[in-house]
């Protein structure tokens, strides 16, 4: 027998356990296919925070050049954010989230001021995130 993946068991789902969860037949007759996704790593989760053209990171560059601030975000911070989405377990929407949660403030904030630059490090990240009621979402495993 094959060794079961404990740490992704909705690739074994079959019609009758959604049954069993309380899904009327009918519903679960008009769903063509099931399927899964696997979890995204934090490999993948950076990737997505920064390589795309319009990555998160990119478009909160463009908004804060939008109102003459320069907008910069450390290595360590980025690590932190992902860090954060891998152990809440919110996967690539989380991380908008996230970044949200950090940087809302000094949107609002900063356009105005004198202010014309913003630098984002892991402690200025963990302050915000601690400050959020993100840590609520946390997954329970």
């Amino acid at each position: 027998m094959d060794k079961v993946d404990e740490t992704n068991l909705l690739q074994y789902i079959i019609p009758s356990d959604l049954k069993s969860f309380g899904l009327i037949p009918e519903i679960i007759g008009l769903l063509p296919a099931l399927t899964h996704r696997n979890p995204l790593d934090a490999d993948t989760l950076r990737a997505i925070l920064t390589e795309p053209k319009n990555s998160i990171i990119k478009q909160y560059q463009k908004l804060f050049k939008m109102d003459g601030i320069d907008f910069s975000i450390n290595e360590k911070a980025l690590q932190y954010i992902v860090g954060k989405a891998v152990e809440y377990k919110l996967g690539a929407r989380g991380l908008r989230s996230l970044c949200e949660a950090i940087l809302t403030d000094a949107m609002f904030e900063l356009p105005g001021t004198e202010e014309k630059e913003l630098k984002i490090t892991a402690k200025y990240a963990e302050n915000k995130i601690k400050k959020s009621t993100l840590k609520k979402l946390k997954a329970v495993s």
